[in-house]
């Protein structure tokens, strides 16, 4: 393991994205979030996406309205998409944003659809899935301009076209979007798993690297499987445009974000190729 500089003692380089679902980061310690506030005052310029899956079937339940997926996307009606501009661009943007902000850190929650930051039109199989949406813009002059007021922009995947329709967007491809029209080659896809796990001779052990075409063979060959499957597609879908690698890792692990960013080696880089 290679030697940590002090974070206090340097300058961190950059702007870069971090998407994390809802849940997870609720998870988190409160040191991942003192340690994004470090960072900050150091120089970095955070962008955060966030999901919240689990919240919103969730609060779908409660109010006795009925959801389903095709291909990992949920069916979105416009009574479902009330529910997920509620609890997305709602509660658990606002969530994070005061975990932040406990920590001493500064940061401003926006949806996809405020200042049209997230321009969508409707995924091509919409007649399957209804409202659910493929970004076509990011306006990252907004991205920007919050990043220049000193706040962590915290981003809920709610996007909107010119007729002002809203769409549920998948965290993980609005993720993606924000970190390419940004222009940030590095996403770091913050979970609560130390990286892609494969298991041979009944060892369980982290790939320290993988490309994107291996990642389907290992799937293939059942070394990846189960529950990993999604997270690891998931995080491939973060690959697109300018951005050629995501960095998957725990976010329990010390100061995760401020060793990746240094150079060391944390839980799994995906690369296009």
């Amino acid at each position: 393991m290679m030697a940590l500089e002090p974070i206090e003692d340097r300058k961190a380089d950059g702007l870069f994205v971090m998407k994390c679902g809802g849940s997870t980061l609720a998870a988190l310690p409160d040191s991942f979030f003192d340690d994004l506030r470090v960072l900050q005052e150091n120089g970095a310029q955070p962008v955060i996406v966030h999901g919240g899956g689990p919240a919103i079937s969730g609060n779908l339940e409660k109010l006795g309205i009925e959801s389903s997926f095709v291909n990992g996307l949920r069916v979105t009606t416009e009574e479902v998409l009330d529910v997920v501009e509620m609890t997305l661009a709602g509660s658990i943007n606002k969530a994070i944003v005061r975990r932040i902000q406990g920590s001493g850190g500064q940061a401003l929650g926006l949806s996809g659809v405020d200042g049209r930051l997230i321009t969508a039109r409707q995924v091509a199989n919409g007649g399957e899935v209804g409202l659910v949406g493929e970004v076509t813009e990011v306006n990252a002059e907004i991205v920007k301009g919050v990043l220049a007021m000193g706040y962590i922009p915290v981003i809920a995947p709610v996007g909107v076209d010119a007729g002002g329709q809203r769409y549920n967007i998948n965290a993980d491809t609005a993720a993606g979007a924000v970190a390419s029209f940004v222009g940030s080659s590095k996403m770091i896809v913050v979970t609560d798993v130390p990286g892609i796990m494969r298991t041979l001779d009944g060892i369980k052990t982290v790939l320290p690297s993988v490309t994107v075409g291996q990642i389907e063979d290992l799937i293939a060959n059942g070394e990846i499987y189960g529950g990993m499957i999604p997270k690891v597609r998931a995080a491939i879908d973060c690959i697109q445009g300018s951005v050629s690698e995501v960095v998957i890792v725990d976010g329990k692990e010390p100061r995760v974000l401020s060793r990746v960013l240094q150079g060391e080696e944390l839980g799994t880089r995906i690369i296009r190729s």
